[in-house]
């Protein structure tokens, strides 16, 4: 496995995760090249976005990592981080998460930030406990979500 900065060719495999994870019920819509592109790849947003990619160069998850603005939909303060992690059901418990997330932390802490959120579906046991191995801890509960932090700390 190979983790890599996405690029607009990471799209169309990066849908297809998306709708991989549609599929096992895991996520109310699927999202094709034309939505990932922008809200991800191409974010002016963005701080990092990393693709866990396979032997034979099939997408098997991705990262973004992105500055929060004013008007984010999660209400994160401004200047925090906003992460978001999408794993193929085919390749879970690969340890793709945890590769991910040292690329990810690693971009973090050369931004410079102190905080990163991730807002989950309060219905998703499952990506609770993600963010939760990877050191992540609840602070807040809006209606419908679970809001966890993870204190980046001093830039190393």
């Amino acid at each position: 496995m190979t983790i890599r900065p996405a690029g607009s060719a990471d799209a169309e495999g990066m849908s297809r995760v998306i709708a991989e994870i549609f599929a096992a019920g895991l996520r109310k819509e699927a999202q094709g090249p034309d939505w990932v592109l922008p809200r991800y790849i191409d974010n002016e947003r963005r701080i990092e976005c990393s693709v866990a990619e396979g032997e034979q160069g099939r997408i098997l998850g991705f990262q973004s990592l992105q500055q929060a603005a004013a008007d984010n939909p999660y209400g994160v303060a401004v200047g925090w981080g906003i992460i978001g992690t999408h794993i193929s059901p085919a390749a879970a418990r690969q340890g793709v998460g945890s590769a991910l997330f040292r690329a990810t932390l690693r971009a973090a802490k050369a931004f410079g930030l102190e905080n990163i959120d991730a807002s989950i579906g309060a219905d998703n046991a499952m990506g609770q406990a993600y963010y939760e191995a990877m050191g992540f801890r609840t602070y807040r509960t809006p209606e419908g979500l679970v809001c966890k932090v993870y204190r980046v700390g001093a830039p190393s």
